[in-house]
């Protein structure tokens, strides 16, 4: 008895918007969506969906929250802020240790990276790499170097220069050592066998 192989045609579509590179593809397709029923009103205090890009054709985007609405949630969020820096004055600490400030933010994003390389861990932690996630925290950096070019302090202007050359040269250290072949055991240099 022989075997059948059952043969399928599929076609494979490539329906993403954008390139590798960031930029909008020109071979893309509009397709009409299904109609959709209404999404049911988000209460007040719900997070905002992600903004979209503005290169991106989306009729579905809500508009943006009124200016009486961006101006009660900013009082009410500085209100709670004062609240809770009120209970951390009355432990005996100062708020302004926990202000962000831009070196501070960038500082996060800096030891988020370096994590991600596996360069740093938590005490007692195995290191774990995520060189994609890595690679977008130092992108991000990046980013803001771009889009901040002369709105920041000589100060900030060095520090990012210097988070992202220290990151930048221990992304390449990482990804190199992972390219290369393990060695073998009795290769270690000097030690020749016989």
């Amino acid at each position: 008895m022989a075997d059948k192989k059952q043969e399928s045609s599929f076609t494979v579509t490539d329906r993403r918007l954008f390139t590798s590179d960031g930029e909008l593809r020109s071979d893309v397709h509009e397709e009409t969506p299904a109609p959709e029923k209404p999404a049911p009103t988000a209460p007040a205090t719900a997070a905002p969906p992600p903004p979209q890009s503005s290169t991106t054709p989306d009729s579905r985007v809500p508009p943006p929250p009124s200016a009486v609405e961006q101006k009660a949630t900013s009082d009410a969020y500085k209100k709670s802020s004062k609240d809770l820096d009120a209970r951390v004055e009355l432990s005996g600490q100062s708020a302004k240790e926990f202000e962000i400030t831009f070196e501070r933010f960038m500082a996060s994003l800096y030891m988020s990276a370096m994590m991600q390389m596996g360069m740093m861990h938590e005490e007692g932690g195995q290191p774990r790499i995520d060189l994609i996630g890595a690679r977008q925290t130092i992108d991000t950096l990046g980013l803001l170097q771009e889009k901040t070019k002369g709105n920041l302090t000589s100060t900030e202007e060095h520090f990012l220069q210097n988070v992202l050359y220290e990151l930048r040269m221990a992304y390449v250290e990482v990804t190199n050592a992972l390219s290369r072949p393990p060695q073998s055991p009795g290769a270690v240099a000097g030690n020749k066998t016989r």
